[in-house]
């Protein structure tokens, strides 16, 4: 047996929805859609592929092999309380830094099932504790999970993010799966034997690939709006397109290549080359009208995951948008029976 300890990932959205998913695909009243086209890199497009001996530095394999060594899990102060949960200002240290975070404990005696939460894309120079994910870890509070919300590193009182982005933000997944290891060396209600990794949006990235790089940490995950898992789709969408990033993107250029002229570096960052690797079942949430991350991404993620062999299944929501508003209480239902079949 593992030790009790607290650990969630997750990111969720939905409510009342007509869809209905299945293993590997879904069902949402529809016609079948054209197989997607996958990513500019050609490694990159397959569910795996083969790796040089000595991985590059900045990708999944390097970080693969990292010591994770995530722990000494501190409360701090009581931050909300209701009659079914309280929740607290915490950090933890991982990786030689110090990540803060909020946690969701639930009223009674425990050992209680546990999640680690992934938290979207926010600007780390306005984001503040806890931010982004606060509907999701009121929701595990109260139905009876411990819940974990990772601030990564460069966000509010975690210690900065000494790659300035050039680690291709692997280092929140480090963060995350440090967070997992700190729960279960931490003396609290958590039962460690049903733990979660929950993401949403960029959080969906990060929890592909936590799962990419750690199988068998945890027993399930959750995704909500999840980006794509080929890094090549993130980049030309978001940080090449964008002004504001246009220096970002230059720096990333210069260090590693344009996708088209490197393909085993980009094919080395996206968690798609490696879901042969993935254990764990996964569920994945998805609005028809998401205008941020499209939901031809996760159909191809789903696609090329039960290729691969992995045990997922994909709910779509008719008319919800990126940040789910109406349906997000049907999508926290299914994450909920989900769990509960998986963490059993």
């Amino acid at each position: 047996m593992r030790r009790w300890v607290p650990v969630v990932l997750l990111a969720l959205l939905g409510t009342a929805c007509s869809s209905t998913g299945e293993r590997g695909g879904e069902r949402d009243g529809a016609p079948p859609r054209p197989e997607p086209s996958v990513s500019a890199a050609p490694t990159a497009g397959s569910p795996t592929a083969a790796q040089p001996a000595v991985p590059h530095p900045v990708s999944l394999p390097a970080l693969a092999r990292k010591q994770f060594d995530g722990g000494r899990l501190r409360l701090g102060e009581e931050v909300a309380r209701t009659a079914g949960h309280r929740q607290y200002a915490v950090t933890y240290r991982g990786g030689g830094l110090t990540l803060s975070g909020r946690l969701a404990v639930p009223e009674g005696p425990g050992p209680f099932p546990a999640v680690v939460l992934a938290h979207g894309y926010i600007d780390p120079a306005a984001y503040v504790n806890g931010q982004g994910m606060t509907r999701e870890r009121a929701w595990f509070g109260e139905h009876g999970y411990i819940a974990l919300h990772v601030d990564y590193r460069g966000h509010a009182g975690s210690d900065p993010d000494a790659s300035r982005g050039l680690d291709m933000r692997l280092g929140y997944t480090e963060d995350v799966v440090n967070a997992v290891h700190a729960l279960r060396s931490w003396d609290g209600p958590v039962d460690d034997e049903r733990v979660a990794l929950v993401g949403r949006s960029m959080g969906g990235g990060v929890v592909y690939n936590a799962l990419a790089v750690q199988p068998g940490l945890v027993d399930a995950a959750v995704v909500f709006a999840p980006v794509s898992s080929d890094a090549v789709d993130n980049f030309e969408r978001w940080i090449r397109p964008d002004p504001g990033r246009s220096t970002a993107a230059r720096r990333i250029l210069r260090a590693y290549g344009e996708p088209s002229e490197q393909p085993d570096f980009w094919a080395g960052i996206s968690a798609r080359t490696y879901f042969r690797d993935i254990t764990e079942p996964v569920l994945i949430h998805h609005g028809t009208s998401d205008d941020s991350c499209p939901i031809r991404w996760s159909r191809a993620t789903a696609r090329l995951m039960e290729r691969a062999g992995v045990d997922v299944t994909m709910r779509t929501y008719p008319g919800e948008e990126h940040a789910f508003g109406p349906q997000w209480g049907r999508s926290m239902e299914r994450t909920g029976r989900f769990l509960r079949r998986h963490l059993s």
